[in-house]
C-alpha cells in the first residue's frame, strides 16, 4: 500500500506538512506500507491532497486535510476499509480523469527528489533511446510530433533545434526557460516541484540533437522549492555519472546550471532572458540574428520553456506519431492551463489540443462558483485576451484563439463571472504591463503608460468623448511597433474587452456607471428606511463615518464621505442597504 501526499507549494501552504508528518509518525512501524511526498496532482482545489493505492491498484484520493483525518483514512485503510469522509469523488474527481496528461504524467505520482522514482516511472528511457539515434533522427522525431513551443508563441520546436544545429560551433547552449511571469500562471512551478526530471531529460535530449554541451535553467528566485528540487535532480543524475564527459561510454557531454532571474516579467522574453543571463539588465533585442545563430555568450542557443522540454521524454519514447495524433491539424499534442478566478475547481488541467473553453471550464472545472452566470475569460495572461461567454465553444488551438485577438500564452485561463468589470479587468492587466514594461522602446514605455491613465479615469468616472478611438489608435500602435513580442501583446486585454463588452465601456464613459458595480467612484450606497431597524451595525463598521442615525431609527448614508467599501451592506443582516450605479439599483 502506499500513501502519496501533495507536497508542492501549494499543498504546503494549504497545510501539507502537517498532514506529511502526522502520517509518517503513525506509520513509522509499518514496514509494508510507503509514504511518499510528491508533486502537486493539479487539484489545487482540495489541497491539502493525499492520493492511496491499495495492494489491488486501486486509487483513491482525499482532499481538505488535516493531519488528524489523514490519520483517520490511514488507519480506515490499514483495517481494509475505504473511508469516505473527506474522500474526492464525483464532479470533483472527474477535475482529474478528464484529463490527458503527457508534461504532467508524473506529477502527483513520483518523489521528485528521487531520481530512482523517476526511473521506476520509465524516466531516462528516452535518453537512452536517443544516444543509439542521430540527431538528425530525434529532430526528425520532434518535427512529426508537431510539437509547438508552449511558452506562448507556438513557434515549431524542430525548426528552432534544426536552426541551431546547423550552426557550424563548438560551443552551443540549452536554455529552459522557467521565468514564469504571468498572474494566476504556476504550469511551469508545478512541473518543476513535481518532475524536474522530465523537464532535465529533455534538455538532455535538446542538447544531443544540436551538439549542445550546457543546459541552463532560468528559473525565478521567488520558486524555491522548484530550485530546491532541481538542484536536488542534478546532483542525483551527477552521482548516477549522467553527466559530464562521454555519457553511458557515449562521445556526448553535457552538464547543467541554474540561474536565478530576479522576477522580471520581460524576461520571459527570450532576448531579454538572454540579456539577464549574461549579467546584463533584461532588455529584449531585436531580431535577427536569432538566438539560435548567435545567444548565450553569442553562441548558438536553443530556448524552450518548461512545458515543451517535459513533453519531448514522451514524444521520443512513444513515437512522434503518438503525439501527432492527438490535437488538431494546426497544433498537437497536449496544453496545461493554470484555471483561476470564478472557476468551481481551480487548478493545473493538461487537455488534448482543441478542446473547447467551454468543455475545460464546465466539463472537467465543475463550471462557475456560487451558481453564478459566466462572462467571460481571460486567456494567454496579462498579454492575452478577454474572450466572452459567446466565444467559449472556440477551441483550443493556436490559429483559433488567434482568430479571436487573444493568444494562447504560456497557458493562464482566468474565469470571470457576471459581477466582473470588464472595464476594470483591462486596467488591471494594462497597470500589470505598464509596470512590468523595460522601458527600452518608446511605444510600449510611453504608449502603455497613456492606456492606462485613460482607463484609469474611465473607472473613476471622468471618462471624455473619444477614449475610446484613442485607445484603439494606441493599442494598435504599440502592437504594431513595439520592439518585442511582450510589447505587441500588451493591449490585447484593452483591444478585446472594447471589441467584445464595448457597451460596458459606453456605460462608463457616458453614463457614469458601472453596469457589474465594481467600481468604487461610479457606486453609491444607500440605505432602505423601510428595512432599516436602526440596530447601528453599520454605522460602526463604517471606516469614514459616513453612515448616522439615532438607535432604532432609520440611518442615512453621507454621499461625500461615502467611500463604497462596501463594509456596511456586508454587515447589515437586514438587507436595507444597496447599491447605486445610475439608475441601476443591487442589494447584496
Amino acid at each position: 500500500m502506499r500513501f502519496m501526499i501533495g507536497y508542492g507549494s501549494c499543498g504546503i501552504a494549504a497545510g501539507a506538512e502537517e498532514v506529511a508528518k502526522s502520517v509518517r509518525e503513525r506509520l513509522s512501524a509499518e514496514h509494508s506500507v510507503t509514504v511518499d511526498l510528491v508533486g502537486c496532482n493539479g487539484m489545487c482545489f482540495a489541497e491539502p491532497l493525499m492520493q492511496v493505492k491499495d495492494d489491488e491498484g486501486n486509487d483513491y484520493y482525499y482532499g481538505r486535510l488535516t493531519g488528524e483525518k489523514a490519520v483517520k483514512i490511514v488507519d480506515a485503510f490499514l483495517n481494509g476499509e475505504i473511508p469516505e469522509e473527506n474522500k474526492i469523488e464525483g464532479d470533483e474527481l472527474k477535475f482529474l480523469k478528464g484529463q490527458t496528461r503527457i508534461a504532467l504524467r508524473h506529477c502527483g505520482i513520483i518523489d521528485p527528489e528521487s531520481i530512482d522514482s523517476y526511473i521506476e516511472a520509465g524516466g531516462y528511457t528516452a535518453f537512452d533511446k536517443i544516444l543509439k539515434m542521430t540527431p538528425d533522427e530525434v529532430i526528425e522525431q520532434i518535427k512529426i510530433s508537431g510539437l509547438r513551443g508552449r511558452g506562448g508563441a507556438g513557434f515549431p520546436t524542430w525548426f528552432k533545434w534544426e536552426a541551431a544545429r546547423k550552426e557550424n560551433t563548438e560551443e552551443k547552449y540549452i536554455v529552459c526557460n522557467a521565468d514564469e511571469g504571468d498572474p494566476g500562471a504556476f504550469m511551469d512551478r508545478s512541473v518543476l516541484e513535481g518532475d524536474p526530471h522530465s523537464v532535465l531529460e529533455g534538455m538532455m535530449v535538446a542538447g544531443y540533437a544540436i551538439g549542445a554541451k550546457c543546459g541552463i535553467i532560468y528559473v525565478r528566485a521567488e520558486y524555491p522549492l522548484a530550485v530546491k528540487r532541481l538542484t536536488i535532480a542534478i546532483n542525483q543524475l551527477r552521482e548516477k555519472g549522467l553527466l559530464g564527459k562521454n555519457i553511458k561510454g557515449s562521445d556526448f557531454e553535457f552538464d547543467f546550471k541554474i540561474m536565478k532571474g530576479a522576477g522580471a516579467f520581460v524576461c520571459g522574453e527570450e532576448t531579454a532572458l538572454l540579456a539577464s543571463l549574461g549579467g546584463d539588465r533584461g532588455m529584449p533585442t531585436p531580431k535577427p540574428p536569432f538566438p539560435a545563430q548567435k545567444g548565450f555568450r553569442k553562441q548558438p542557443t536553443n530556448i524552450n520553456n518548461v512545458e515543451t522540454f517535459a513533453n519531448v521524454p514522451w514524444i521520443i519514447e512513444n513515437g512522434g506519431e503518438a503525439f501527432a495524433a492527438m490535437g488538431t491539424e494546426d497544433s498537437k499534442g497536449t496544453k496545461v492551463f493554470a484555471l483561476a478566478g470564478k472557476v468551481k475547481y481551480g487548478g493545473l488541467v493538461e487537455v488534448p489540443m482543441g478542446m473547447t473553453i467551454r468543455q475545460i471550464v464546465f466539463d472537467i472545472c465543475g463550471g462557475i462558483k456560487n451558481g453564478k452566470k459566466i462572462k467571460g475569460v481571460q486567456i494567454g495572461g496579462p498579454s492575452g485576451g478577454c474572450l466572452p461567454e459567446e466565444l467559449l465553444d472556440t477551441p483550443i488551438d493556436y490559429k483559433s484563439i488567434g482568430a479571436t485577438g487573444a493568444i494562447m500564452g504560456s497557458g493562464g485561463l482566468v474565469v470571470m463571472d457576471e459581477d466582473t468589470c470588464m472595464v476594470d479587468m483591462a486596467r488591471f492587466f494594462m497597470d500589470f504591463t505598464s509596470k512590468e514594461s523595460c522601458g527600452k522602446c518608446v511605444p510600449c514605455r510611453v504608449g502603455t503608460t497613456r492606456m492606462l491613465e485613460i482607463l484609469n479615469r474611465i473607472v473613476k468616472g471622468e471618462g471624455r468623448e473619444g477614449d475610446m478611438e484613442l485607445l484603439q489608435s494606441l493599442g494598435s500602435s504599440i502592437r504594431d511597433s513595439a520592439l518585442c513580442g511582450l510589447g505587441n501583446s500588451a493591449p490585447n486585454p484593452v483591444l478585446t474587452t472594447m471589441r467584445y463588452f464595448k457597451d460596458e465601456y459606453t456605460a462608463h464613459i457616458e453614463e457614469k456607471c458601472c453596469p457589474s458595480f465594481k467600481c468604487a467612484s461610479l457606486i453609491k450606497y444607500e440605505i432602505n428606511p423601510e428595512k432599516c431597524t436602526g440596530c447601528t451595525l453599520c454605522g460602526r463598521k463604517c471606516p469614514t463615518k459616513a453612515i448616522t442615525g439615532s438607535v432604532k431609527n432609520p440611518h442615512v448614508i453621507d454621499k461625500d464621505k461615502c467611500i463604497a467599501c462596501g463594509e456596511c451592506a456586508a454587515s447589515c443582516r437586514f438587507g436595507a442597504i444597496f447599491k447605486v450605479s445610475g439608475e441601476a439599483v443591487r442589494y447584496e
